[in-house]
């Protein structure tokens, strides 16, 4: 395996990394930065638990290749969203109830922020849309769609 070198924007910070170009993303980001926010839950693409935000879209990090990146991508990881106190839209998950078992939260949280960065006050529909990638066994949804809803920034009614 050939390895290269990366500089790319991490959580806020510029940091060099060298890793395979065949290395899946999501493993490069569990085991060599040990940001181990991000989970495997599939490994296809089909969970949403290893999601990262990538450029301002949250993506699968499971079907990435490390080599798919460009020096100066911008990831953020979960460790990168309420890095000293809860974000709003974490603290929403926590008191409407949002979070259960906390397996596919992350991934949650990434899908949810990614659309409220480019959607600061989108629909349920829009919402349940945006997280539509992500499986969670535990809530049965209703819950992390209204907590995405607490975190909007809503229009006066």
């Amino acid at each position: 395996m050939s390895e290269v070198l990366k500089k790319i924007k991490l959580n806020g910070k510029t940091v060099d990394i060298l890793a395979a170009c065949e290395s899946r993303l999501l493993d490069v980001i569990r085991e060599k930065l040990k940001l181990t926010g991000t989970k495997e839950g599939c490994g296809e693409g089909e969970c949403g638990a290893c999601s990262i935000i990538l450029n301002g879209d949250a993506v699968y990090s499971c079907l990435m290749l490390f080599g798919q990146l460009a020096d100066g991508d911008i990831i953020t990881t979960i460790e990168g969203i309420g890095k000293e106190h809860l974000s709003r839209l974490q603290d929403a998950f926590v008191s409407e109830g949002g979070v259960q078992c906390g397996f596919c939260t992350p991934g949650m949280i990434i899908a949810a922020h990614a659309l409220l960065l480019k959607n600061p006050a989108p629909t349920r529909s829009e919402i349940a849309n945006a997280l539509s990638g992500n499986l969670c066994r535990c809530t049965g949804y209703k819950k992390i769609i209204t907590s995405v809803e607490k975190a909007a920034d809503k229009p006066a009614k």
